[in-house]
């Protein structure tokens, strides 16, 4: 008799520490993907989507880009240091918007550039050399060709690849989530899923330190 009431209570402690370690971990789990929560997170961050920043940060900066936007290049080493200012702090997501005509081309390059693992190599040289392929009036995407062996990638690989018919679906579906954020034009900036109301690299600082300050209370 006393053996069955040790196995019963055992097991019963056995499920309350159980249903107790599954709240703990789920509480900690949704603590540490902060806005990711949110139903309609996916939205702004879809698997596909290139991201920069430890997988721990807190505070999620969103941008919907468009690689021959002249603003988005303008933007970049601002975001570049956002980033290194708040080290651990703070993930960069990038989502596709490419508004400008033929924009799309230079967006299966960096995605061919990403199986390289080369894809902020190449971002990079993109907008540094956005001027001479990029000219809203007269582009000229072919010479981007030229300046791409700067990021240490294989040109006929980039070729191969960047034809793939599962970027272009990518890039319909960032478009989607742009339409329904009701991106218009960018740089198209969120913090945690919120939006930048005022553009200007003043308003954006102070919507990202917002959310630090939400986020890290005591740092």
């Amino acid at each position: 008799m006393k053996t069955h009431i040790i196995f019963w209570l055992t097991v019963f402690v056995l499920i309350i520490s159980f249903v107790v370690g599954s709240s703990y971990y789920k509480g900690k789990h949704a603590e540490k993907i902060g806005f990711l929560a949110q139903e309609n997170a996916e939205l702004f961050v879809r698997d596909h989507s290139q991201t920069l920043g430890s997988d721990d940060a807190k505070v999620f900066l969103i941008e919907f880009m468009d690689p021959a936007c002249e603003t988005c290049a303008a933007f970049s080493p601002f975001i570049k240091q956002l980033l290194a200012t708040n080290h651990g702090k703070i993930k960069l997501v990038l989502r596709y918007a490419p508004f400008h005509q033929g924009a799309d081309y230079f967006v299966k390059i960096l995605e061919a550039a990403k199986k390289q693992g080369k894809y902020w190599e190449t971002l990079d040289v993109m907008y540094k050399t956005q001027s001479y392929w990029a000219s809203h009036h007269n582009p000229q995407p072919q010479k981007i060709w030229q300046f791409l062996p700067k990021a240490g990638v294989n040109i006929e690989q980039i070729r191969n690849d960047m034809n793939h018919p599962t970027i272009a679906k990518m890039i319909e579906q960032d478009l989607a989530d742009a339409k329904t954020l009701n991106v218009r034009k960018t740089p198209g900036f969120f913090v945690n899923g919120k939006p930048l109301q005022t553009f200007g690299s003043k308003q954006l600082l102070q919507l990202v330190q917002s959310e630090l300050r939400t986020n890290y209370p005591n740092q």
